[in-house]
C-alpha cells in the first residue's frame, strides 16, 4: 500500500496540475468513443497502449478479455457496462484485446488443473467455443497458446455481437467491432482480419 500512496502523492502533485483542465471538464462530461474490453493482467494497460487521456476509453477487463454472451436470464457485470457504453454513452467503437503470454489462455491450451480455483474453472467456461475452435486440423504448426489468443478474441467479438445495445448499434452501423493482440514484449498491436484470422500491425 505504501507504494499505491506515494503514487497518489505524485498524481497530486505532478501529473494532475498540468490537466486540471481536464479533469474539470470530465467532472461534467463522461463521452468515451471508445469502449475497450481487454484483459485483467496487471502488464496490460489499455490506457498506455493507446496513449490515451482520461476520458476517452471505456475499460471493461475481465480474466482473459472473456465476454459471456447475453442471456437474458441473468444479467451481470459485464453485460450492464457494455450495455452502458453503447446505449447511453453511446460509443462507436468497440476493442476485444487479447495479449500475449496470457495465463487464462495458457492454462486452457496446456490443460492445467484448476480443481484447486473453482470460480476461475467456471468463469473460464466461456471460452470453451474457442478452445474448440483452436483445437481444429487448421491451426496446426502454430502455437497452442497464441492459437487460442487468437481464436478467442474472435469467439469473444461473437459472444460480444449477441447483446442486444451491440446487434443495434450493428445493425445501424453506429458501431463497430475491432479484434486486437497486444504482445507485451515488444509493444506491438495487431488487428485481427476477421476474412483471414491473420494479424495486422497497426503501427510500424
Amino acid at each position: 500500500m505504501h507504494d499505491l500512496t506515494e503514487g497518489v502523492r505524485r498524481f497530486k502533485r505532478d501529473i494532475f496540475p498540468p490537466r486540471a483542465e481536464l479533469f474539470a471538464h470530465l467532472a461534467g462530461h463522461h463521452r468515451p468513443a471508445t469502449l475497450f474490453i481487454g484483459c485483467s493482467d496487471a502488464r496490460v494497460v489499455p490506457e498506455l497502449i493507446c496513449a490515451s487521456e482520461p476520458g476517452e476509453l471505456f475499460v471493461i477487463r475481465t480474466a482473459g478479455n472473456l465476454v459471456p454472451a447475453h442471456t437474458p436470464v441473468r444479467a451481470d457485470g459485464v453485460a450492464a457496462s457494455i450495455e452502458y457504453a453503447v446505449a447511453v454513452l453511446g460509443v462507436s467503437g468497440i476493442v476485444v484485446c487479447g495479449h500475449s503470454a496470457c495465463g487464462a489462455m495458457t492454462a486452457l491450451a496446456e490443460g492445467h488443473d484448476l480443481t484447486g480455483t473453482p470460480a476461475v474453472a467456471d468463469w473460464l467456461r466461456h471460452a470453451d467455443t474457442a478452445r474448440a475452435r483452436a483445437a481444429t486440423p487448421s491451426t496446426g504448426g502454430t502455437d497452442p497458446v497464441d492459437a487460442l489468443i487468437r481464436t478467442n478474441v474472435f469467439t469473444q467479438l461473437a459472444n460480444l455481437a449477441t447483446h442486444p445495445s451491440v446487434a443495434r448499434g450493428l445493425a445501424a452501423g453506429t458501431v463497430t467491432l475491432h479484434g486486437w493482440v497486444y504482445d507485451i514484449a515488444t509493444g506491438g498491436v495487431e488487428e485481427l482480419d476477421p476474412a483471414t484470422g491473420r494479424g495486422n500491425a497497426l503501427a510500424a
